[in-house]
């Protein structure tokens, strides 16, 4: 069982930064690939990047590897999103998820758990 805290949400203006921070608990949180997923209003959950035990990353299209960063601190059992020069449609509630390394790593049934979500806001 993993338990899962996003934090660092918030309103940013356009062209922006903030780092969300995915809190999980439990001694085999390291072992587990983290991904972030986003969820705007009326749309379905998209993945948007993953980090796997070693802390190599996985991004959802080229747009957004060149905006954010996905890394992890596994003696601190967090991972982080970086994201920059943030736009509007980057609006949406961001998840973190966990699960096993598995080909499926960009869906959300790729993933066990989940975490409540925090919001992102970005004004024009």
């Amino acid at each position: 069982q993993v338990q899962l805290v996003e934090s660092g949400g918030g309103l940013v203006q356009a062209g922006g930064s903030t780092r969300l921070s995915c809190v999980g608990s439990g001694r085999t949180f390291s072992t587990y690939v983290i991904g972030w997923f986003r969820q705007a209003p009326g749309k379905e959950r998209e993945f948007v990047a993953a980090v796997v035990y070693s802390g190599g990353g996985l991004y959802s299209n080229d747009s957004v590897k060149d905006r954010f960063t996905v890394s992890r601190d596994n003696a601190k059992n967090t991972v982080y999103l970086q994201m920059n020069r943030l736009r509007p449609e980057d609006t949406a509630v961001y998840y973190c998820a966990a699960g096993a390394p598995s080909p499926r790593l960009m869906t959300t049934g790729g993933y066990d758990y989940w975490g409540q979500g925090t919001q992102v806001t970005v004004s024009a």
